[in-house]
């Protein structure tokens, strides 16, 4: 479920993802199930200082290699990865030529459509 808290626990998932647009701390009031995630994705160190605030227990950052206006590359992600306490998946432009350089950064693994493609 996407960027809808309530409705997820309406409808008892086990979790829910807040895109990084979401400055919303209303679900902090719910009470959520002891093994609800909530995920979440982030570009830049202000988002990623707000989804802590959010309690998110794991985030996306992007972009690590697709050349797009989200562009942070290996240096920038891994700046950005090593400035939370937050478990990180690395998004963006990740394929089979690039995955061993996701040793060089902090991530506990990586999603995005170039490598299955």
């Amino acid at each position: 479920m996407a960027n809808n808290v309530k409705l997820a626990i309406n409808l008892n998932l086990d979790g829910v993802y807040i895109p990084s647009f979401n400055k919303s701390f209303s679900h902090l009031s719910y009470n959520l199930k002891k093994k609800f995630l909530i995920i979440g994705s982030c570009h830049n160190l202000k988002e990623i200082r707000n989804k802590e605030i959010q309690k998110i227990k794991l985030i996306f950052i992007s972009s690590i290699f697709k050349k797009n206006k989200k562009f942070l590359g290996i240096n920038k992600f891994r700046n950005l990865s090593n400035n939370t306490k937050l478990k990180i998946v690395a998004l963006g432009g990740v394929n089979k030529n690039n995955l061993k350089k996701l040793k060089l950064v902090n991530c506990v693994g990586f999603a995005g459509i170039s490598y299955f493609e």
